[in-house]
Protein backbone atom coordinates (compact mmCIF):
# COMPACT_ATOMS: atom_id res chain seq x y z
CA UNK A 1 0.00 0.00 0.00
CA UNK A 2 1.34 3.55 -1.15
CA UNK A 3 2.44 5.70 1.75
CA UNK A 4 0.60 8.10 -0.03
CA UNK A 5 -2.87 6.30 -1.10
CA UNK A 6 -5.75 7.73 0.54
CA UNK A 7 -6.59 3.80 1.89
CA UNK A 8 -3.28 4.03 3.96
CA UNK A 9 -3.96 7.59 4.87
CA UNK A 10 -7.57 6.53 6.08
CA UNK A 11 -5.71 3.41 7.73
CA UNK A 12 -3.52 5.18 9.99
CA UNK A 13 -5.90 8.55 11.04
CA UNK A 14 -7.76 6.93 14.45
CA UNK A 15 -3.56 5.96 15.09
CA UNK A 16 -2.40 9.69 14.21
CA UNK A 17 -5.24 11.18 16.15
CA UNK A 18 -4.31 9.51 19.11
CA UNK A 19 -0.76 9.99 18.94
CA UNK A 20 -0.58 13.64 18.24
CA UNK A 21 0.49 16.01 21.26
CA UNK A 22 -1.68 17.99 22.71
CA UNK A 23 0.39 19.70 25.21
CA UNK A 24 1.61 21.91 22.07
CA UNK A 25 -1.64 22.52 20.67
CA UNK A 26 -2.66 24.01 24.33
CA UNK A 27 0.67 25.87 24.02
CA UNK A 28 -0.06 27.05 20.76
CA UNK A 29 -3.38 28.99 21.30
CA UNK A 30 -1.70 31.52 23.50
CA UNK A 31 0.32 32.74 20.51
CA UNK A 32 -2.94 32.98 17.58
CA UNK A 33 -3.91 36.00 16.38
CA UNK A 34 -7.48 36.97 16.38
CA UNK A 35 -10.19 35.06 14.75
CA UNK A 36 -10.62 34.65 11.41
CA UNK A 37 -7.84 32.31 11.57
CA UNK A 38 -6.09 31.77 8.37
CA UNK A 39 -4.24 27.77 8.45
CA UNK A 40 -1.81 26.50 6.01
CA UNK A 41 -2.13 22.61 5.94
CA UNK A 42 1.35 21.57 4.28
CA UNK A 43 1.24 17.95 2.41
CA UNK A 44 -2.18 17.85 3.53
CA UNK A 45 -2.98 14.59 2.04
CA UNK A 46 -6.69 13.85 2.98
CA UNK A 47 -6.98 16.62 5.59
CA UNK A 48 -6.64 14.39 8.89
CA UNK A 49 -4.94 16.97 10.06
CA UNK A 50 -7.69 19.69 9.87
CA UNK A 51 -9.93 17.01 10.64
CA UNK A 52 -8.09 16.76 14.04
CA UNK A 53 -6.59 20.01 14.78
CA UNK A 54 -9.82 22.15 13.24
CA UNK A 55 -11.83 21.90 16.33
CA UNK A 56 -9.18 22.58 18.51
CA UNK A 57 -8.84 25.89 17.71
CA UNK A 58 -10.71 29.00 18.27
CA UNK A 59 -12.93 30.81 16.17
CA UNK A 60 -13.63 30.72 12.43
CA UNK A 61 -10.93 29.31 10.49
CA UNK A 62 -10.02 29.28 6.60
CA UNK A 63 -7.54 26.46 6.03
CA UNK A 64 -5.39 26.18 2.37
CA UNK A 65 -4.38 22.13 1.85
CA UNK A 66 -1.63 22.23 0.20
CA UNK A 67 -0.72 19.13 -1.64
CA UNK A 68 0.83 17.96 -4.89
CA UNK A 69 -2.12 15.28 -5.78
CA UNK A 70 -5.58 16.32 -6.71
CA UNK A 71 -7.14 13.63 -5.81
CA UNK A 72 -5.90 14.17 -2.32
CA UNK A 73 -6.85 17.80 -2.78
CA UNK A 74 -10.22 17.18 -3.26
CA UNK A 75 -10.82 14.33 -0.33
CA UNK A 76 -9.43 17.32 2.24
CA UNK A 77 -11.58 19.92 0.68
CA UNK A 78 -15.08 18.11 1.32
CA UNK A 79 -14.48 16.59 4.88
CA UNK A 80 -11.70 19.69 6.27
CA UNK A 81 -15.47 21.23 7.51
CA UNK A 82 -17.19 22.52 10.87
CA UNK A 83 -18.81 25.43 12.36
CA UNK A 84 -16.76 28.60 10.88
CA UNK A 85 -14.09 26.43 8.96
CA UNK A 86 -13.82 26.62 5.43
CA UNK A 87 -11.29 25.22 3.06
CA UNK A 88 -9.31 25.86 -0.33
CA UNK A 89 -6.44 24.34 -2.19
CA UNK A 90 -3.23 24.85 -3.69
CA UNK A 91 -1.51 22.35 -5.84
CA UNK A 92 2.02 22.00 -6.10
CA UNK A 93 5.01 21.57 -4.52
CA UNK A 94 5.09 23.07 -1.54
CA UNK A 95 9.29 23.08 -1.15
CA UNK A 96 9.05 26.21 -3.15
CA UNK A 97 6.71 28.18 -0.85
CA UNK A 98 8.37 31.55 0.19
CA UNK A 99 7.84 34.24 3.11
CA UNK A 100 5.44 36.61 0.66
CA UNK A 101 3.07 32.72 -0.12
CA UNK A 102 2.34 32.94 2.97
CA UNK A 103 1.67 36.29 3.82
CA UNK A 104 -1.31 37.03 6.07
CA UNK A 105 -1.21 32.97 7.34
CA UNK A 106 -2.06 32.87 11.20
CA UNK A 107 -0.58 29.09 11.47
CA UNK A 108 1.28 26.97 9.58
CA UNK A 109 0.91 23.37 10.38
CA UNK A 110 1.78 19.80 9.10
CA UNK A 111 1.61 16.39 9.44
CA UNK A 112 4.36 13.20 8.85
CA UNK A 113 6.19 15.35 6.24
CA UNK A 114 9.61 16.67 7.84
CA UNK A 115 11.41 13.69 7.51
CA UNK A 116 10.19 13.35 3.72
CA UNK A 117 12.80 16.33 3.38
CA UNK A 118 16.30 17.31 2.91
CA UNK A 119 18.09 19.69 5.12
CA UNK A 120 18.14 22.40 2.38
CA UNK A 121 14.39 21.44 2.27
CA UNK A 122 13.60 22.18 5.87
CA UNK A 123 15.61 25.22 6.29
CA UNK A 124 14.39 27.11 3.25
CA UNK A 125 11.19 26.12 4.81
CA UNK A 126 11.68 27.04 8.19
CA UNK A 127 12.50 30.44 6.94
CA UNK A 128 9.40 30.86 4.75
CA UNK A 129 7.50 30.34 8.13
CA UNK A 130 9.71 32.44 10.32
CA UNK A 131 7.93 34.76 12.01
CA UNK A 132 4.65 32.90 12.69
CA UNK A 133 3.76 29.95 14.76
CA UNK A 134 4.47 26.74 13.32
CA UNK A 135 3.32 22.65 14.08
CA UNK A 136 4.54 20.38 12.82
CA UNK A 137 3.28 16.56 14.05
CA UNK A 138 4.05 13.14 13.86
CA UNK A 139 8.05 13.23 12.15
CA UNK A 140 9.69 9.50 12.48
CA UNK A 141 12.40 9.97 14.98
CA UNK A 142 14.00 6.16 13.96
CA UNK A 143 12.67 4.07 16.99
CA UNK A 144 10.63 1.17 17.59
CA UNK A 145 9.77 -0.74 20.33
CA UNK A 146 8.42 -4.48 20.01
CA UNK A 147 6.28 -6.08 22.71
CA UNK A 148 8.21 -9.66 21.41
CA UNK A 149 11.95 -7.86 20.90
CA UNK A 150 14.70 -9.77 19.60
CA UNK A 151 17.80 -8.80 18.35
CA UNK A 152 16.98 -8.69 14.58
CA UNK A 153 14.65 -5.68 15.80
CA UNK A 154 18.33 -3.48 15.73
CA UNK A 155 18.96 -4.69 12.31
CA UNK A 156 16.08 -3.87 10.38
CA UNK A 157 15.47 -0.76 12.33
CA UNK A 158 18.75 0.10 11.46
CA UNK A 159 18.37 -0.53 7.93
CA UNK A 160 14.96 1.57 7.70
CA UNK A 161 16.75 4.25 8.99
CA UNK A 162 19.37 4.40 6.67
CA UNK A 163 16.44 4.07 3.62
CA UNK A 164 14.86 7.03 5.28
CA UNK A 165 18.00 9.12 5.15
CA UNK A 166 18.63 7.50 1.04
CA UNK A 167 19.32 10.49 -1.38
CA UNK A 168 19.86 13.36 0.86
CA UNK A 169 16.49 13.00 3.18
CA UNK A 170 16.49 13.51 6.61
CA UNK A 171 14.25 10.92 7.97
CA UNK A 172 14.69 10.13 11.63
CA UNK A 173 17.02 13.22 11.76
CA UNK A 174 14.24 15.83 11.01
CA UNK A 175 12.93 16.80 13.90
CA UNK A 176 16.77 18.49 15.34
CA UNK A 177 17.61 19.87 11.84
CA UNK A 178 13.86 22.10 12.43
CA UNK A 179 14.74 22.51 15.78
CA UNK A 180 18.03 24.09 15.22
CA UNK A 181 16.68 25.74 12.03
CA UNK A 182 13.44 27.59 13.48
CA UNK A 183 15.99 28.26 16.84
CA UNK A 184 18.58 30.13 14.29
CA UNK A 185 15.67 32.61 13.18
CA UNK A 186 14.75 33.50 17.00
CA UNK A 187 11.96 31.83 17.07
CA UNK A 188 10.85 29.42 20.40
CA UNK A 189 10.64 25.90 19.96
CA UNK A 190 9.03 22.88 21.68
CA UNK A 191 9.30 19.34 20.86
CA UNK A 192 6.94 16.62 22.68
CA UNK A 193 6.66 12.84 21.97
CA UNK A 194 3.55 11.57 19.62
CA UNK A 195 3.96 7.78 19.46
CA UNK A 196 2.00 5.17 17.85
CA UNK A 197 1.13 2.50 20.07
CA UNK A 198 0.24 -0.36 18.31
CA UNK A 199 -1.49 -3.83 19.10
CA UNK A 200 -4.61 -6.17 18.53
CA UNK A 201 -7.20 -3.56 18.55
CA UNK A 202 -5.31 -2.12 15.52
CA UNK A 203 -4.13 -5.27 14.12
CA UNK A 204 -4.71 -4.24 10.28
CA UNK A 205 -2.47 -0.93 10.75
CA UNK A 206 0.72 -3.07 12.91
CA UNK A 207 0.81 -5.32 10.06
CA UNK A 208 0.65 -3.17 6.98
CA UNK A 209 2.81 -0.97 8.80
CA UNK A 210 5.05 -3.55 9.19
CA UNK A 211 5.35 -4.70 6.12
CA UNK A 212 6.38 -1.39 5.08
CA UNK A 213 9.32 -0.65 7.65
CA UNK A 214 10.36 -4.82 6.78
CA UNK A 215 10.28 -3.79 2.52
CA UNK A 216 12.18 -0.63 2.87
CA UNK A 217 15.11 -2.10 5.28
CA UNK A 218 15.52 -5.06 2.43
CA UNK A 219 15.56 -2.35 0.01
CA UNK A 220 18.48 -0.69 1.65
CA UNK A 221 19.97 -4.49 2.92
CA UNK A 222 18.91 -6.83 0.57
CA UNK A 223 20.93 -9.66 2.18
CA UNK A 224 17.91 -9.20 5.27
CA UNK A 225 15.38 -10.81 2.26
CA UNK A 226 16.46 -13.69 3.82
CA UNK A 227 15.64 -12.99 6.86
CA UNK A 228 12.63 -11.34 6.20
CA UNK A 229 9.55 -13.84 6.02
CA UNK A 230 9.98 -15.38 8.98
CA UNK A 231 11.09 -12.08 10.74
CA UNK A 232 7.42 -11.04 9.65
CA UNK A 233 5.54 -14.28 10.78
CA UNK A 234 7.19 -13.81 14.36
CA UNK A 235 6.20 -10.29 14.54
CA UNK A 236 2.56 -10.82 12.83
CA UNK A 237 2.12 -13.43 16.18
CA UNK A 238 2.52 -10.56 18.19
CA UNK A 239 2.07 -7.31 16.63
CA UNK A 240 2.27 -4.99 19.49
CA UNK A 241 4.50 -2.11 18.54
CA UNK A 242 5.27 1.58 19.60
CA UNK A 243 6.63 3.46 17.06
CA UNK A 244 8.27 6.90 18.26
CA UNK A 245 7.25 10.09 16.62
CA UNK A 246 8.29 13.74 17.83
CA UNK A 247 5.52 17.19 17.00
CA UNK A 248 7.31 20.25 17.26
CA UNK A 249 6.09 23.93 17.55
CA UNK A 250 7.96 26.75 16.72
CA UNK A 251 6.80 30.36 18.08
CA UNK A 252 7.87 33.69 17.51
CA UNK A 253 10.32 34.12 20.64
Amino acid sequence: MSAFSPDWLALREPADADARAVDLVDRLKIHLNRPPLVVRDLGCGTGSLGRWLGGRLPGPQHWVLHDRDPRLLDLARATVTGPGVTAGTREGDLTALTAADLAGTSLVTASALLDLLTEEQVRGLAAACAGRPVLFTLSVVGRVAFAAAEPLDAVFRDAFNAHQRRDGLLGPDAVGVAREAFAGLGMAVATSPSPWRLGPERRELALEWLRGWVGAAVEQEPELAREAPDYLRRKADDPRVVVHHEDLLAVPG
